[in-house]
């Protein structure tokens, strides 16, 4: 046997032939292969560490089996769900995934994208870092397979897949209502991304339903969806004079700034003050207080990505189209009837 086991070995040991052990390791063929067979080739496969050749697959094929993952901030917790959904779909497809993280650098966002796509990935997953990103506009125009993922493009057709922003936040400016607060401030997201602006626009048509009314002083805007700027925005928020009696974050990271200033400051949550994020994090019931959120399901968002990129794949001419995933929310210890 040689260091790099065959397809022929692979064959020989599961006693099949060598084309039937093609088919049943291959996704897209898998199906034609009895399970019992198919079994067999997969347990020879591993029991040898047998690795298929992608590159001469990708000569027979006209595609590389990888896909390139875009993300604008590794670091922040919601992103390792959604990569893992969209992994564990592509992996099932025979696909690769190779993930870029741009640290919400434009300049080293195209640049990622460009080494992408020279690599000859089949299609790309982007959770783009602003509103406009003429980069993805052109490319898709031009025939690039893209999906948006967690957050979409103005005025753009790009297939996307994204949590329910508006009826997330709505929620949360209900329920704080509901305790009777009306002083609720908002820490919103950087107004150049769509989850950004969407949020403050949901926040503001939830008090405007609710009769309340919206009072500019207690918005402050981040300039990231980053524990610094939350706590930057809150203590801006506070030193204005004019004290909330609840706040509903624009994410989980810029609640976790709240809380430090509230700690800072000694206002106690929900007592002083109550406060909701957004995003479920993982680990943000295990804050003190447990932190009452809106719940997005982001494993569920990157492997529907996944499939809708598979889809465009395995159909070109597929007409582009947009899921939005429903949130809800996850009521904890941070909230509570103003005192």
């Amino acid at each position: 046997m040689t260091n790099s086991p065959t397809l022929k070995e692979v064959a020989q040991r599961a006693g099949v032939h060598v084309t039937t052990a093609s088919r049943a390791l291959n996704p897209a063929t898998s199906s034609l292969v009895n399970p019992a067979t198919m079994r067999r080739v997969q347990a020879a496969a591993r029991e040898l560490r047998y690795q298929p050749n992608a590159m001469a697959r990708g000569l027979k094929t006209a595609r590389s089996m990888s896909v390139g993952v875009l993300i604008p901030d590794l670091t922040n917790p919601l992103f390792p769900p959604i990569v893992r959904g969209i992994e564990d779909v592509l992996a099932s497809a025979g696909y690769t995934t190779l993930i870029a993280n741009t640290d919400n650098d434009g300049e080293r966002q195209t640049t990622l994208f460009d080494t992408l796509r020279a690599r000859q990935v089949d299609g790309i997953i982007v959770a783009t870092a602003h509103r406009e990103d003429r980069i993805f506009t052109d490319a898709y125009a031009e025939g690039t397979k893209l999906v948006l993922v967690n957050r979409r493009i103005d005025q753009s057709d790009i297939p996307a897949v994204t949590g329910d922003d508006h009826d997330g936040i709505a929620m949360a400016v209900r329920h704080l209502i509901d305790l009777g607060h009306t002083k609720i401030a908002h820490i919103a997201g950087p107004q150049n991304t769509t989850t950004g602006r969407a949020r403050l626009r949901a926040y503001r048509q939830s008090l405007e339903d609710a009769g309340v009314p919206a009072e500019p002083s207690l918005v402050m805007m981040t300039n990231g969806f980053t524990e610094v700027e939350g706590a930057r925005a809150t203590r801006t928020l506070l030193d204005a004079g004019r004290r909330p009696t609840a706040i509903v974050a624009a994410n989980d990271m810029i609640a976790l700034g709240c809380l430090d200033v509230f700690s800072e400051r000694r206002l106690s949550c929900p007592q002083d003050i109550s406060l909701v994020g957004f995003n479920d994090m993982p680990f943000i019931d295990r804050l003190t207080p447990p932190l009452s959120t809106v719940r997005v399901p982001h494993y569920q968002i990157g492997a529907e990505a996944a499939r809708m990129l598979l889809d465009r794949l395995g159909n070109p001419d597929l007409p582009a189209k947009s899921i939005t995933l429903p949130a809800t929310l996850v009521l904890r210890e941070s909230t509570a009837p103003p005192s």
